[in-house]
């Protein structure tokens, strides 16, 4: 079978400062089957018609006037089961030794990103992979991730701006939730408060660490011990 990747990152300036605002860093992926793109791009736009939320979608701009959209691009994510997955790796800044990156930091950006991605690649399907483009981005990296997978079936990663994919848009939205929970953010925002309690309910459980084996919303908080 052949699947489509659409990958974000969240608060990635953490490997890079010397002043961290946040605990977590997330490098988070949405992953779908290729026949399924056209079907939910056409449902994410009757939920802009229908709600009049036009423009890019992102989690800093859930607010109470747009809150209905959102809750329902919540239960649009469910609504798809495992056709409509999501993926999402936690970096604790403080665990990670940047030693190891021989003062590249972007290097070990990458390798985070691959950890994230090699787990969920099968040998049996193929993939094309999408990365939300970035300002001061080394361009070869992404072909070094390319590279680093070829012992799978990764037939392309591109970059592309987010705001030219909704799928990117739909994974930037997700992520904003997990960094929203995990790096305490939420204080006086209630609309957001609403949006994360619509994901647990639908979860039936809180957004946290999942097990290895969770295939639709998969967190894994990796336990580095000093160690990357």
């Amino acid at each position: 079978m052949k699947y489509e990747v659409y990958c974000d990152e969240s608060q990635p300036d953490l490997l890079f400062t010397t002043k961290p605002r946040f605990q977590y860093l997330l490098i988070g992926s949405l992953w779908l089957p290729e026949s399924f793109r056209s079907t939910i791009k056409t449902r994410v736009k009757e939920l802009r018609a229908q709600f009049n939320a036009w423009g890019e979608i992102k989690w800093t701009k859930v607010s109470n006037s747009k809150l209905n959209f959102y809750l329902a691009l919540v239960e649009l994510f469910f609504s798809f089961h495992d056709n409509l997955r999501f993926r999402c790796i936690a970096i604790d800044h403080q665990a990670v030794d940047r030693s190891h990156f021989c003062g590249d930091c972007e290097l070990g950006f990458y390798k985070f990103y691959y950890q994230l991605l090699y787990h969920w690649i099968s040998d049996e399907d193929q993939y094309r992979i999408f990365v939300d483009s970035k300002t001061g981005r080394d361009p070869q990296r992404i072909s070094v991730l390319r590279r680093c997978l070829s012992s799978t079936r990764v037939e392309s990663i591109q970059s592309l701006p987010s705001n030219e994919l909704v799928l990117l848009q739909l994974c930037d939205f997700l992520i904003g939730a997990v960094n929203a929970k995990l790096n305490n953010t939420l204080a006086g925002n209630e609309a957001k408060k609403q949006v994360i309690e619509k994901i647990e309910a639908l979860l039936r459980c809180p957004i946290k660490s999942t097990p290895k084996g969770e295939k639709k919303f998969n967190l894994f908080c990796i336990q580095l011990k000093g160690q990357l």
